[in-house]
C-alpha cells in the first residue's frame, strides 16, 4: 500500500466476529495497525494504551483495527492478558483484532520487511500502522521495526491534522502542530479564498529570499 491507494474490500475473521471491511467501516476513518505476533511485550503496551484511548478516536470518527499473524483463539487469550496487564481497561475490549495466519493481508498491505519469505509459518509483521478515510483511501502511513513501539498521542495528532487539512483545503500544520497552534497557508492558495476564510488575521514571515511562502494564522476552528 502506497498514500492515496484506495483499500479493496476484504473478508476479515476477527475477535469481533466475522466482517467485510468496507461494511465495518462505513462512514468512519480507520486506523487498521500491525503487530508482529501475539503474546508479545511492546504489543501488548500498545494495544492497551489505544483502548484507554478509544473514546479519543470514538470523538474523531474513527474506528480502530488490529491485525496480527496469530490465530484467532490465540488472540482471545491475549486479549484477556492484555485487560489484565493494562489495569485501567474497563469493561470488554473495545476493537477488533484480525487474525490472519496465512499473511495474505500481511502482505496486501506491505506489512513484512523486505526480503522476507513469505512464508505463513514464519513470517512476522513489521509494526505498520494506516490511516484510512471514509472514501476508503491510505492516507497516512507509519512502520515501525518491532523493537520500537508506537506513540499514541502521535496517531491522534496525525488524525487531527488530516482532518483539519481535509477540511480548511487550503491549510498545512507544521513541524510539532498541535490543536490550537498556528496553521500554516498554502504558497498556492488563492487569495481571494484566503481572505474569505481569514480576512488579515495572518501573519507573513519576513525572509531574505523575500520570497512570500510562510504565512501562518491561528484562526482557524
Amino acid at each position: 500500500m502506497r498514500l492515496n491507494d484506495i483499500v479493496e474490500n476484504f473478508d476479515a475473521v476477527t475477535t469481533k466476529g466475522n466482517f467485510k471491511f468496507y461494511d465495518f467501516a462505513g462512514d468512519s476513518w480507520i486506523v487498521l495497525f500491525s503487530h508482529p505476533a501475539d503474546f508479545t511485550p511492546v504489543c501488548s503496551t500498545e494495544l492497551g494504551r489505544i483502548a484507554v484511548h478509544q473514546s479519543e478516536f470514538k470523538k474523531r470518527n474513527v474506528k480502530i483495527i488490529a491485525h496480527s499473524i496469530d490465530p484467532l483463539d490465540t488472540h482471545v487469550e491475549w486479549v484477556n492478558d492484555i485487560c489484565n496487564y493494562c489495569q485501567d481497561i474497563c469493561g470488554e475490549f473495545p476493537f477488533p483484532i484480525i487474525a490472519d495466519p496465512t499473511r495474505e493481508l500481511a502482505v496486501k498491505f506491505g506489512m513484512l520487511n523486505s526480503g522476507q519469505n513469505i512464508d505463513p509459518e514464519t513470517a512476522k509483521t513489521v509494526r505498520a500502522l494506516f490511516i484510512i478515510s471514509p472514501d476508503k483511501r491510505v492516507r497516512l502511513i507509519q512502520i515501525y521495526p518491532a523493537s520500537t513501539g508506537r506513540n499514541v498521542d502521535e496517531i491522534l495528532r496525525c488524525i487531527d491534522s488530516l482532518q483539519l487539512t481535509d477540511r480548511l483545503k487550503i491549510v498545512a500544520t507544521p513541524a510539532n502542530w498541535v490543536p490550537g497552534a498556528p496553521v500554516m497557508i498554502l504558497p498556492d492558495a488563492d487569495e481571494k479564498k484566503i481572505k474569505e476564510m481569514f480576512g488579515n488575521d495572518y501573519e507573513v514571515t519576513k525572509l531574505p529570499s523575500k520570497r512570500v511562502y510562510i504565512r501562518t494564522t491561528t484562526n482557524y476552528k
